[in-house]
């Protein structure tokens, strides 16, 4: 029983990002210069995937000590674990278990260092300061969103990249990288929404607490438009493959979730919106991973 708790405090459903941003990574490093270490990519999952669980964790932990947890309504995809309010472990317990993630994903950080080059220090920097930063203090600046867009989207992209070829090749992974930091961002944006007057009282500034839902819920739109606009231009201008095209399977639950959150009064249809965003966030970047793969694999033939 105890470790089911200790799993759910790492809010499992939320780590499959974990699987898909290096699938994704890898799979445009393949493309671009055929290049594919098993052992790197796998090494490299598990740094991002201990990371990750620390941002969630850390994340849990600094939103029950703000009080937060106490005020925010539940729903499968936003308000925490609810480990912590209901006393399932002690705030100390989780608080050095997003420590000990953090710290047990730095030698792998300086692995990559040393193999792949030095200039991968500086994203990896950037990562560390995200994580120990963002509930703290990222959270109560103006616009927050782009720090989880840039830190668990874009950045971890042009890191697996990095890590199999060595180089960042600008600016074509720049250009591939750039839906994935829009989704990411639209991830956080959108889950914002039930939490917006617990995280009001709490000083945060989120867009729909700084713009308003209503707003915040046309930049939610605007922004998912914009990664199939991207998708399509960057084919157009030959900076990404023809097979990324694929990736548009996924606009029907785009558009149910932009449905659902202009609707974001009612929360029987904020709740299936934030459902179809999540399938849009990680089928969308499973798409476009198997599209480069699509896309080798022909030009290999041919």
């Amino acid at each position: 029983m105890k470790i089911k708790i200790w799993f759910l405090e790492l809010r499992p459903q939320f780590l499959i990002l974990s699987v898909v941003l290096p699938f994704l990574g890898t799979s445009i490093a393949w493309y671009y210069y055929d290049a594919f270490h098993l052992g790197y990519a796998l090494l490299a999952f598990v740094g991002l995937l201990l990371a990750h669980i620390s941002v969630n964790v850390l994340n849990d932990y600094f939103d029950y000590r703000s009080g937060i947890d106490l005020e925010t309504k539940r729903t499968p995809f936003s308000g925490g674990s609810g480990v912590l309010p209901v006393g399932l472990l002690r705030p100390r317990q989780v608080f050095w278990l997003g420590l000990a993630s953090f710290l047990l994903a730095i030698p792998i950080g300086i692995f990559f260092v040393i193999v792949s080059g030095l200039a991968l220090l500086p994203l990896l920097l950037v990562a560390a300061v995200f994580i120990f930063l963002y509930t703290p203090f990222i959270l109560k600046t103006r616009w927050p969103e782009w720090a989880a867009g840039l830190g668990l989207g874009t950045l971890p992209i042009l890191g697996f990249y990095f890590i199999q070829t060595g180089d960042y090749n600008l600016p074509v992974v720049v250009i591939a990288s750039i839906p994935s930091g829009i989704l990411v961002h639209n991830l956080l944006l959108l889950n914002e929404f039930p939490d917006t007057e617990a995280d009001r009282k709490a000083g945060r500034k989120t867009l729909p607490i700084t713009m308003g839902k209503a707003k915040a819920s046309i930049v939610y739109s605007v922004l998912t438009v914009m990664v199939y606009l991207w998708i399509i231009g960057g084919v157009v201008a030959g900076q990404m493959p023809a097979f990324s095209l694929i990736a548009l399977l996924t606009l029907p639950f785009a558009i149910k979730a932009i449905q659902g959150a202009r609707k974001h009064q009612e929360m029987a249809r904020l709740v299936p919106a934030m459902a179809n965003n999540v399938l849009v966030v990680l089928l969308t970047q499973l798409l476009l991973g198997i599209g480069y793969i699509l896309a080798g694999v022909f030009s290999n033939f041919s």
